[in-house]
């Protein structure tokens, strides 16, 4: 059955949400099973879907993102050393993961553990140190996504750290701020994935119900209400299954060659580009050129859709969104092919307007549907990735959600 109702014409998979308390149960008993006692604590924290505004964030531009409903929540108890054990429901097979916090450093750590204990390394590095811990993991954020499944994790740690370390930061914007900045070091330097820090600021400062407008060069935020179904609207999530991975090199390269674009032009960001067509002649390098023509016309987009939302002129957000993939793809270079058949599909069954989302090279891709088209939208997908081959996607319907905190 579609999510309207309607007999489905190819199968379409669906990820729900959790109900908090359903995830805190979960992951509670996860951590007796695991670890023959009580935890002090259940802390979860919301994936994030980006509504406009991707690959500005490390140049100092505007993003556009909101919290998911998906969350991943942590059962978390203090320990009175430095030693930490995890353990994961989506890694079973590996069993508590052991390490002392002292020995925790940039290049110790591989794999899901760095982006935990890379938090308790990061909030040491500001003078917050917290003490070794057990913990147990579970997750309905979808993993590879592009949904910030690694930023829901670290986020779900900072909240649960401050609480156990009796730090004190979760309690207004500027304290989650500052978190925020020890989940992006987590992630720079001890995961070694270079993101640039929208992911945990949506997970740690979004507003249940409003999407959230985040200067980067600042790290000011505004947030305003988002209710697309209000407009006969949704945002429909489309997971490629795809995978995703920020770890891999070609998520740096952008970043370098942005960076390097910067320093060429003399300004300390792209945010500062000025006449674009003057800094266009100035590059010599064209994969620097269309770096810096995506990113300075990112930022527009994500001040157009603002406008557009305050205005009540919702449906006019979905050619903006296809306008942003044309440029990902064209200019970044980040899409595949999953990504440009789940975008060109939903914008021909009828969907206002597509892109990807993410950091790109696989993960999702979100589509604005009117309500009553949902299912059909879902259905057309579906039947054309079963017709091209390729691995069956599935989807959610994004409704904002509020931020990490005690469950």
């Amino acid at each position: 059955m579609s999510a309207n109702g309607a007999a489905s014409a190819a199968p379409v998979t669906w990820l729900e949400a959790w109900a908090r308390p359903e995830g805190g149960a979960r992951v509670r008993e996860a951590f007796r099973a695991r670890f023959g006692t009580e935890p002090d604590g259940v802390w979860s924290a919301p994936g994030r879907v980006n509504v406009i505004g991707e690959h500005t964030d490390y140049n100092g531009g505007l993003c556009m993102p909101m919290a998911l409903p998906h969350r991943t929540y942590v059962a978390l108890r203090r320990r009175e050393d430095d030693t930490v054990r995890l353990a994961s429901a989506q890694e079973a097979a590996g069993g508590v993961w052991t390490r002392r916090l002292a020995d925790v450093a940039p290049g110790t750590v591989e794999g899901w553990a760095g982006y935990v204990v890379g938090v308790a390394w990061a909030l040491a590095q500001a003078a917050h140190p917290v003490p070794g811990f057990d913990a147990v993991v579970d997750s309905c954020v979808p993993y590879g996504a592009g949904l910030s499944s690694s930023a829901a994790l670290e986020s779900a740690f900072a909240v649960a750290l401050d609480e156990v370390a009796g730090i004190g930061l979760a309690g207004d914007d500027a304290g989650r701020a500052a978190l925020a900045q020890a989940c992006i070091r987590a992630e720079n330097e001890i995961a070694g994935a270079m993101t640039g820090g929208m992911d945990q600021t949506a997970s740690l400062r979004c507003r249940a119900g409003h999407a959230l407008v985040l200067d980067t060069r600042d790290g000011s935020t505004r947030h305003f209400p988002f209710d697309l179904a209000a407009h006969g609207l949704a945002l429909l999530v489309i997971d490629t299954r795809a995978p995703h991975q920020l770890a891999d090199g070609q998520y740096a390269a952008r970043r370098a060659t942005c960076e390097a674009a910067a320093r060429t032009l003399g300004v300390a960001t792209l945010r500062d580009v000025g006449d674009l067509e003057a800094a266009l002649a100035l590059l010599d390098d064209e994969v620097a050129r269309r770096g810096v023509r995506h990113v300075v016309t990112e930022i527009a987009r994500v001040e157009l859709v603002e406008q557009l939302l305050a205005a009540g002129d919702v449906d006019a957000v979905g050619p903006v969104l296809t306008a942003a993939h044309a440029s990902l793809r064209d200019d970044y270079e980040v899409s595949c092919p999953e990504l440009d058949l789940a975008v060109d599909t939903a914008i021909l069954a009828g969907a206002l307007g597509a892109r990807m989302v993410g950091g790109g090279f696989g993960g999702s891709a979100v589509a604005l549907v009117r309500t009553d088209a949902v299912g059909h939208v879902a259905e057309a997908v579906s039947a054309a990735f079963a017709a091209a081959g390729r691995t069956a996607p599935a989807f959610l319907v994004a409704t904002p959600d509020g931020p990490a905190a005690r469950d």
